[in-house]
């Protein structure tokens, strides 16, 4: 049975300048830029330039497209447009897809061995098969997949039968390429690669430390990865010097040598603070970038041939779709500009909330400083969405009399001391630092003692909020921090 009713429903969207300000309101400074300018490359009607004329919204006489004379023409009739400008514009990748300065090309990793063993007097065959491992390696150099697999690879993909015996031969030719510790198994086997290297240009007798430290790597890796020295003191019989000797020896290889190509090496982004906080006696001043708002302006050409279609008395379809064409470049060029200015003021004032709650901060450069402040805490001081304070705090820098950092490293939680005082999590883990820092590395104190520490200041906290802290900061547990 068909029913036919009436509903009415109330649904929020979001326009097409809005959504034009989100992206752009979370973008840093270096990606506006070239933003800005595939956007100036897109739109002929948006110019560098400062804007002369102090009104320009509108134009008299203009007709419509059914040829019906208006009074006025105001360019808010044409946003509700069923085809926006900015649906004109190609934007298939994710929003936070990783965009690399294009270099030039250079030889690969893989490309580097391979010319290696070409250059090695070895069988048609073996250079063959030492290519094939060679394309089997990881990003780190090592050879993760069994020499089985491998066989078996060659035997039904390319035909070609080969016991795992000759590939193990071919793999120390593999060995034998540089960087030295190439083509290993596992960690183990890449150290003592490299041992072995350094050890056939030394003389045996004058290299006491290396022997040693081969050593620990073949019969104790267990003990040396959970640095037991102790164990190793009386396993090999030798005093704290020489152990500590051949320790140094081990720390200066290389567990990756896959990566120390210069293929490998990504370029590094240089940091363009957002905004530049200085002090001036007891009062802090703030800048913004001048770059995060450049001048920009509708083209002088376009508002010329809109004053041109004005003038038109009976103007044919080609002019009908050549004014549509114009009208809608002029207001793309518009939001453009009108989103730049907002997000210039939705950065200004959200940082100064921010100065204004960490104002101690900014003057002392001290973290323990810091008071406890979260986005919420901001949106609220400013009017505005929790999630508007996030846009502005990822991916931006202040640049400080005290260092350039993220501006999202100023937000923390808050703990509760002993006395009743709220204070930032950032300042219990200053502190916790500094504790790793002043202990005895021969016996790095445990969470439950750093508990016992922070519990003394007067911080109220819970040994695995201790464990949670320290690996937020990058600490390792304590057996591992124990040095000699």
């Amino acid at each position: 049975m068909l029913k036919q009713s009436l509903q009415q429903k109330l649904q929020q969207k979001l326009s097409p300048q809005q959504i034009q300000l989100m992206k752009l309101l979370q973008v840093p400074t270096l990606e506006l830029e070239a933003r800005i300018k595939e956007e100036l490359e897109a739109n002929p009607a948006l110019e560098e330039g400062r804007d002369e004329e102090a009104n320009v919204d509108s134009a008299e006489g203009l007709d419509d497209d059914r040829g019906e004379t208006r009074d006025d023409f105001d360019f808010d009739a044409y946003l509700d447009d069923p085809t926006p400008g900015y649906k004109y514009a190609v934007n298939n990748h994710a929003e936070h897809e990783d965009r690399e300065t294009a270099f030039g090309s250079g030889e690969t990793f893989s490309e580097r061995l391979t010319a290696q063993v070409g250059l090695r007097p070895v069988s048609d065959r073996q250079r063959m098969l030492a290519t094939f491992l060679i394309g089997n390696l990881d990003e780190a150099g090592y050879l993760r997949r069994d020499l089985y697999a491998i066989s078996s690879d060659l035997a039904f993909g390319q035909g070609v039968e080969v016991s795992e015996e000759e590939l193990e031969a071919v793999l120390d030719i593999v060995h034998q390429l540089d960087p030295a510790g190439v083509g290993a198994r596992d960690l183990r086997e890449c150290l003592l690669l490299q041992i072995d290297r350094k050890l056939e240009g030394h003389d045996a007798d004058g290299t006491p430390s290396l022997r040693l430290a081969r050593r620990i790597l073949e019969e104790q890796f267990d003990a040396f990865t959970k640095k037991h020295y102790d164990k190793l003191v009386a396993r090999f019989e030798v005093g704290e010097d020489a152990l500590r000797a051949a320790m140094a020896e081990i720390t200066r290889l290389n567990p990756k040598p896959g990566n120390s190509g210069a293929d490998n090496a990504r370029p590094i982004q240089a940091v363009v603070p957002d905004f530049h906080v200085s002090v001036e006696g007891d009062e802090l001043r703030l800048q913004i970038n001048g770059r995060n708002a450049p001048e920009l302006k509708v083209s002088q050409d376009y508002r010329e041939m809109m004053q041109g279609y004005a003038a038109a008395k009976d103007p044919d379809r080609a002019q009908k779709e050549a004014i549509t064409f114009v009208k809608r470049k002029v207001d793309a060029a518009k939001w453009f500009i009108d989103a730049i200015k907002q997000r210039q003021n939705t950065l200004r004032v959200t940082m100064q909330a921010i100065l204004q709650i960490q104002e101690a901060y900014f003057l002392t450069g001290d973290e323990t400083d810091l008071k406890p402040m979260i986005l919420k805490d901001v949106a609220e001081r400013i009017n505005m969405d929790i999630s508007t304070v996030s846009r502005v705090a990822n991916s931006k820098y202040v640049q400080t009399p005290y260092g350039t950092f993220l501006l999202k490293s100023l937000f923390s939680e808050s703990l509760t001391t002993e006395s009743g005082e709220e204070v930032s999590t950032r300042e219990v883990k200053k502190i916790l630092e500094e504790a790793v820092e002043a202990e005895d590395k021969r016996k790095p104190l445990s969470d439950e003692k750093l508990m016992n520490v922070l519990q003394e200041k007067g911080y109220r906290i819970a040994r695995r909020t201790v464990a949670k802290y320290r690996e937020q900061l990058g600490i390792p547990v304590a057996r591992l921090r124990k040095e000699l």
